[in-house]
């Protein structure tokens, strides 16, 4: 059997490859790829109706993988990986772009909490999430600025049905981190009012490597809690919802003091994340209008050896999404929109990182959906307008000084994109957007050290917009036993913002200035997934990765992830009453050596990971409830990922890590 898993997925890893999401992967029916309903595309396509490839995973898939923290399970998706500070901070990576050039939606608004940060993870718990879908590539046209390299939009969980009640509890231990993850949910709903309140409590140790020792200080725990309540009747509806997330970590700078201890030691972080959305559709005779409206509080306070708070940021935004979903014309549909945000940073610690300011966006859009035979075309166009006006702070020529600024910032935005079967079995896409985005508030007006990367950053306040254009190709096949996805993508740049050193040096730490060219990333994600008849029980996948990035002088971009391999062996079984849907998975993800590095980075070593899993609903004396067990770096390999920032340490990733979980329907 060994021998010919090897000999099939060595015989496929040079033609095309596929991918499959696991939650389709049912043994009483193939693969079937237009399946889910995609809620970040404005028109809701099916997927084989869409005329732009989206990705879509539920969080229980996720979840089955083992993954300690949301960001780690995104990781495992083709095209996306994470930028790590231990297993607490992760920051997401979509083709090899991250920060302030992916954006995040949850609960339905962009999500805000000072991204601009290295030490800045995504700040969202997977409890009370159902599902997430990555846009890879630009999407400024429905999303606006920040959305150059692309999006991560979560959904949240579906209330209970209709005139119903449910309750759960799902926990989860980790051996590594001597960690926990326990949820509980209560969903109650009417004919035409739903309610559903969700707490979870995540709390992990310090990560041991695989020599045993533990990486000091990267514990931390996390509080969640995420409400919603709606009404609906035929001519209206409408949900109201709230998540509170209290996270404290601490921040690893060696391998000190061995200990198992809970509390993040010092220097250690303190995050407490707001979100608040409402959601209200009207239903006319031919027509529907959405308006959207959200609230995000983000208080970040670092302490360095006392109580009291080094830096204390608040950012408060107020965001809005006005829809208007205009009368079908025979297969043409039209929607036309303004979207805005009002945002406003202060700062109440002893140092700043950046200055008080306020910022404030509008945008309008219109884009079209033409459907004809086995053809979609997709266009539409946008422009959105940035205004940015800081306050001045400290003195002339000294460390955290900042001079005022006010900028104004526009860009006009279009997007083409064509869909077709070519058979039966053979669809192909093919998408041209552009994007862009405005120079942060870092980038602008930095004046100090930045202690997470010993350097005295230097702001530019004559930045320009970022502006790209991207090339994407999209062909996928699939019949009952076998199917296939190619995505290829080509993305330029101009006017790419980085840092460089300028060889000067302030109080031992180099100098670097904030700096632009422009700069192109290309590359893609392709994959296969066998089901052989007449072996329904049996899955195999595998997904290949690749992306690199260059300015235009020839020189690497930085945090570019590493080409990545991934093979996936799934069997699914029943076993009399008592087990069912039962899985067991063996997969291998190999990760090539990283030779493009920038000129701040080293080279990268290429390992190879085995991870395996097993579970199943378990029916015992009326007891029911799903069980899962997985074994993540199962042969305990010592390595070092390529976007750890561990990394310039020589401290390695996590070692092997046993997960249980266990949910209970109550």
């Amino acid at each position: 059997m060994k021998s010919f898993l090897v000999a099939l997925l060595l015989g496929f890893s040079g033609m095309l490859y596929a991918q499959v999401t696991q939650d389709t992967l049912h043994k009483d029916k193939p693969f079937v790829m237009d399946e889910v309903k995609i809620s970040s595309n404005a028109f809701n396509k099916i997927q084989s109706q869409n005329v732009m490839k989206i990705e879509h995973k539920s969080i229980k898939e996720l979840q089955q993988k083992g993954a300690a923290t949301l960001m780690e399970g995104l990781a495992s998706i083709p095209g996306v990986s994470q930028i790590s500070t231990g297993t607490s901070i992760g920051k997401p990576v979509i083709r090899g772009l991250s920060g302030n050039r992916v954006l995040v939606y949850t609960q339905g608004v962009r999500l805000e909490n000072q991204q601009f940060g290295e030490e800045h993870g995504l700040g969202l718990s997977d409890s009370g999430i159902e599902s997430v879908e990555v846009i890879k590539g630009p999407a400024s046209l429905l999303y606006g600025s920040d959305a150059l390299g692309g999006v991560l939009y979560f959904n949240p969980e579906k209330f209970a049905k209709p005139n119903s009640y449910s309750a759960d509890f799902n926990q989860k231990l980790f051996s590594n981190t001597h960690g926990s993850n326990t949820s509980f949910g209560l969903k109650s709903s009417s004919e035409n009012w739903k309610f559903i309140i969700r707490g979870g409590y995540n709390n992990h140790g310090d990560y041991k490597m695989p020599n045993d020792s533990l990486v000091t200080n990267t514990r931390f725990d996390e509080a969640d809690v995420k409400t919603a309540i709606g009404y609906s009747n035929p001519k209206f509806a409408t949900i109201l919802r709230y998540n509170l997330n209290n996270l404290n970590l601490g921040i690893p700078e060696e391998i000190g003091l061995q200990t198992r201890k809970r509390d993040p030691d010092y220097p250690r972080q303190g995050v407490l994340n707001h979100i608040l959305s409402l959601h209200n559709n009207f239903f006319f005779k031919n027509s529907k209008l959405d308006a959207n409206f959200g609230y995000i509080s983000n208080n970040r306070k670092e302490f360095e050896d006392s109580t009291i708070p080094v830096l204390d940021m608040n950012l408060n935004t107020v965001n809005y999404d006005l829809k208007y979903y205009l009368p079908k014309i025979g297969k043409l549909e039209t929607i036309i929109g303004l979207q805005g945000m009002s945002q406003t940073n202060r700062n109440s610690g002893l140092e700043l990182l950046i200055p008080d300011a306020n910022t404030n966006d509008i945008g309008a859009l219109a884009t079209s959906n033409y459907e004809w035979k086995s053809n979609v075309i997709q266009a539409g166009f946008r422009f959105d307008t940035r205004k940015i006006n800081t306050e001045t702070h400290g003195i002339i020529g000294d460390e955290g000084y900042f001079e005022a600024i006010d900028k104004k910032y526009t860009s006009f935005n279009a997007s083409l994109g064509y869909k077709t079967k070519l058979t039966d079995y053979l669809s192909f896409r093919f998408n041209v957007a552009s994007g862009f985005r405005s120079p942060n508030l870092a980038e602008l007006t930095s004046n100090g050290v930045h202690e997470g990367s010993n350097r005295y950053e230097i702001g530019n306040s004559n930045l320009k917009n970022e502006q790209n254009i991207q090339t994407d190709l999209n062909l996928e096949y699939g019949n009952s036993h076998f199917e296939f996805f190619a995505n290829g993508f080509y993305n330029h740049i101009n006017n790419y913002i980085f840092i460089s050193p300028n060889g000067n040096i302030i109080d031992e730490n180099d100098v670097y200035d904030y700096v632009q060219a422009n700069a192109k990333l290309y590359g893609g994600e392709f994959g296969i997934h066998f089901h052989p008849h007449p072996l329904d029980w049996l899955h195999i996948t595998s997904s290949f990765e690749t992306v690199t990035g260059q300015k235009q002088n020839g020189e690497y971009l930085p945090l570019i992830p590493a080409n990545k391999w991934n093979n996936n062996l799934r069997t699914e079984f029943d076993i009399n009453n008592w087990i069912k849907k039962g899985f067991a998975t063996v997969n291998v993800e190999s990760i090539f050596k990283q030779n493009n590095n920038s000129t701040f980075e080293t080279k990268n070593n290429d390992y190879t990971l085995v991870n395996i899993g097993l579970g199943g609903n378990i029916n015992i004396n009326k007891t029911n409830f799903d069980i899962s067990i997985n074994a993540n770096n199962m042969l305990n390999k010592s390595y070092i990922s390529h976007l750890s920032r561990l990394k310039t340490d020589g401290i390695p990733n996590i070692g092997r890590n046993i997960v249980l979980g266990v949910s209970f329907l109550l």
